[in-house]
């Protein structure tokens, strides 16, 4: 590929990311949303993560809708709309869901908001299975997971900013004393969303992203898909659970971590705000490490940028914070806490399944601390966890699909589909914690990291008896 197209190419993938960005921007403000629900409609903690519930459980009930339009038709939708048209499809359909917010706060209705959550979440699942394989097509294949995992990025830049931005639509700025909690204050915010995600559903229309990009390149591994079904592969039915409480782990230790400083720590629900957004930074901090591959093929500057991208992405958490006006000092002493993530990275060599186990083990771990330390010590253990979430997302559907060859396709609908354990683990761990309080229920987040350290460990023996090596076979692991 010369400069031209990789130039090209290049301009297809930013008008892509914005995407990805509302992703993050409004799944991490579903955190802000959870106590001020929980507040201005007295709710247990348990009801609360019902907004967990509603936003994830929309990315399932949209892939069996998808398939079974797909089937009626005798055609896949995108294949038959194309991914531009699809794409804003996907996005005016979550415009529509910010629309029932205002009767929602004027009706003071929780299953209304619920609603608008769940209508929003669904337009997402639709540009979630447009976008991830537009991202890896746009350049070549063996850099697909890069783009992904930088893709990611973007994704946690959102997750970063919105909480601080959809808590400062709410609550006022950071000095304002203001803590009156109205369900009246959500309306006007999110019906500005829905006017984005309008414009940029006609940016998408206007750019120059492919129609029907050649996703499928024919290879060696279609000889080998001799089986009838996706379902067939361990690796994948495996991975589907993997997804399902990767998802469930990353989404429930962020939406329970403001009732246990609120309740336990005594921090007023306002102040909350930076704390979640250092945990979706921490999302973009591993993942801005693991996507340097995508820009050099040069190995010694490969090694400067794992150190340099990962304080980078910190250094914009602080950015943010400081132009919302928040107290940076709790926060510095967190840039040690990256070298961990830094070593680890280099621990795994490149290898997805090593790295899976590498980060599973180290986030039980952050998980006890969590859950047996006192104080701002427990506060950043738990939020560490989002540094060891950031690139399970690639490992897993690196290896989930591996060796799947023309059933590639049909296996990422469903690993798409398993996205709903985030919501139905916060859920869950919301229900454990009636009985074992917020701080201990976060051994619902270990059990999930279990079962990933189990599924890298027994992958990665079912990957070499087909034949597939990830240490010959991938570089960087992300």
């Amino acid at each position: 590929m010369n400069s031209e197209q990789t130039q090209t190419k290049w301009a297809q993938f930013i008008p892509l990311v914005t995407v990805f960005f509302f992703w993050g921007f409004v799944a991490a403000s579903n955190d802000i949303l959870i106590p001020v629900f929980k507040k201005a409609f007295d709710l247990s903690q348990a009801e609360s993560q019902l907004v967990s519930l509603a936003f994830y459980i929309a990315y399932t009930v949209g892939a069996l809708i998808y398939n079974g339009i797909s089937v009626i038709m005798g055609q896949d939708i995108v294949n038959k709309l194309g991914y531009k048209n699809s794409l804003a499809l996907g996005l005016v359909i979550s415009a529509l869901g910010t629309l029932l917010f205002y009767p929602a706060a004027n009706l003071h209705s929780f299953p209304l908001m619920l609603s608008g959550l769940f209508i929003v979440a669904l337009g997402f699942s639709l540009q979630q299975t447009v976008a991830n394989p537009l991202a890896i097509a746009l350049g070549p294949i063996k850099t697909g997971s890069q783009r992904l995992t930088l893709a990611g990025g973007i994704n946690n830049f959102g997750t970063t900013i919105g909480p601080l931005i959809v808590s400062f639509a709410i609550f006022g700025s950071a000095a304002n004393a203001n803590t009156n909690i109205s369900v009246e204050s959500v309306k006007i915010p999110y019906l500005i969303l829905g006017v984005a995600f309008i414009a940029v559903a006609i940016f998408l229309k206007m750019s120059s992203l492919p129609d029907r990009p050649a996703l499928v390149e024919a290879s060696a591994d279609d000889t080998k898909s001799i089986k009838g079904s996706a379902l067939q592969y361990p690796q994948l039915v495996l991975g589907m659970i993997a997804i399902f409480v990767y998802v469930g782990v990353e989404v429930s230790t962020a939406s329970n971590l403001p009732a246990y400083m609120e309740k336990d720590l005594g921090f007023a629900i306002k102040d909350i705000a930076p704390y979640i957004s250092l945990y979706w930074a921490s999302m973009m901090i591993g993942r801005w490490t693991g996507a340097v591959e995508a820009f050099t093929d040069n190995v010694s500057t490969q090694k400067v940028l794992r150190f340099i991208a990962p304080y980078l992405a910190f250094g914009i958490f602080l950015a943010v914070n400081a132009i919302a006006k928040h107290d940076l000092a709790p926060f510095y002493i967190y840039g040690l806490i990256i070298l961990v993530l830094i070593a680890a990275d280099m621990a795994s060599k490149g290898n997805p399944a090593r790295m899976l186990l590498i980060f599973s083990a180290i986030g039980i771990t952050a998980l006890l601390i969590g859950m047996f330390t006192k104080g701002m010590v427990s506060v950043y253990a738990i939020t560490s966890v989002g540094l060891f979430c950031s690139t399970l997302w690639p490992c897993i559907f690196t290896l989930a699909v591996s060796g799947l060859g023309k059933h590639t396709s049909q296996g990422s609908s469903f690993l798409i589909m398993m996205i709903m354990g985030g919501g139905i683990i916060s859920w869950a761990q919301g229900a454990v914690s009636e009985f074992t309080g917020i701080q201990h229920s976060y051994i619902v987040g270990i059990i999930c990291f279990a079962y990933l350290a189990f599924y890298a460990w027994k992958v990665a023996s079912i990957l070499r008896a087909q034949g597939i090596n990830f240490d010959q076979k991938i570089s960087g692991g992300h």
